[in-house]
């Protein structure tokens, strides 16, 4: 893994259009080799774009391990670029509600496409931030992992940045209401624990109802915020969309199949960069059998 990183920091020092045609190439390699992740990959979009042909979601597969592989290489920019080479690369539309975020308690959700990381950059550079955070097995990567989301941060403030899984909610309720606004991903399959089946591209999808809980316990704000490749290797940009009006209601259920229903549309803008790869059908409804099997 210590090779992996060095390798990762002196490529940082690329031209983004070099640096970005080697990670496609790098991921055209990953399609041929990892044939499970692929396996799982052609599953997600079958399920999710049944009226393509298999021509097409082949080539979709590809584009999206291109565009994964990318974002890797790429990510060394983003844990050692300087921040002056950061602000040219990253495009904010139409910018960071950081004052917003502090006044009032607020939920930035961001779906999982390729380029998340950008978002966490985009966000802290500009204001304070709290975040799950998952520790690696290894250790060296999770350092490293550590260590370039909380870049930005002073000492203390990356010590409340980042909360474990495992502490619970409390310590994120607390920091929302503290004025740290809190980035959260919604859209992974975590098992049937407060979960509910909402449809996604038609498919049921245990589906966390968390973020309209945490938005109701706080009676924050929910602000989307998506991430994309901007054209031509210019770098990426950052959307961050309207806050949702009346989230969640008095209706969790069709709350969080809004959330689904608000990810699918930001999907089809860019469906190469959507994280494919994911087990996202891994929890079936009851008696129905393994989609992965």
């Amino acid at each position: 893994m210590r090779l992996i990183l060095a390798l990762i920091w002196v490529l940082h020092w690329l031209p983004l259009p070099v640096l970005g045609r080697i990670g496609e190439l790098f991921g055209e390699v990953l399609y041929m080799l990892m044939r499970e992740r692929r396996r799982i990959t052609l599953t997600n979009l079958s399920l999710c774009f049944p009226d393509s042909s298999s021509h097409e979601r082949q080539s979709l597969a590809r584009a999206h391990f291109r565009s994964y592989a990318r974002s890797v290489l790429e990510r060394g920019i983003l844990w050692w670029g300087s921040p002056a080479r950061l602000q040219r690369l990253i495009d904010i539309d139409p910018e960071v509600p950081t004052q917003s975020s502090i006044e009032q308690p607020t939920i930035f959700l961001c779906p999982h496409f390729v380029c998340l990381e950008v978002a966490g950059v985009a966000i802290t550079m500009r204001g304070p931030l709290c975040s799950i955070y998952t520790q690696q097995r290894n250790r060296v990567f999770d350092q490293a992992l550590r260590d370039g989301r909380s870049r930005f941060a002073s000492r203390e403030e990356a010590d409340r940045f980042l909360i474990s899984r495992g502490d619970g909610i409390k310590p994120i309720i607390r920091a929302m209401r503290n004025g740290r606004p809190f980035l959260m991903l919604p859209d992974m399959d975590f098992g049937p624990r407060e979960s509910i089946f909402v449809p996604f591209f038609g498919v049921p999808a245990a589906t966390l109802t968390a973020p309209a809980r945490l938005a109701a316990t706080t009676q924050g704000q929910v602000i989307p915020v998506t991430t994309q490749f901007r054209p031509h290797y210019q770098g990426w940009r950052v959307c961050f969309h309207p806050a949702w009006k009346d989230f969640p209601g008095d209706d969790i259920t069709a709350a969080t199949r809004r959330m689904n229903e608000f990810i699918e549309a930001q999907v089809m803008r860019a469906p190469a960069e959507y994280f494919w790869s994911h087990k996202r059908f891994k929890t079936r409804p009851e008696g129905a059998p393994s989609v992965y099997a």
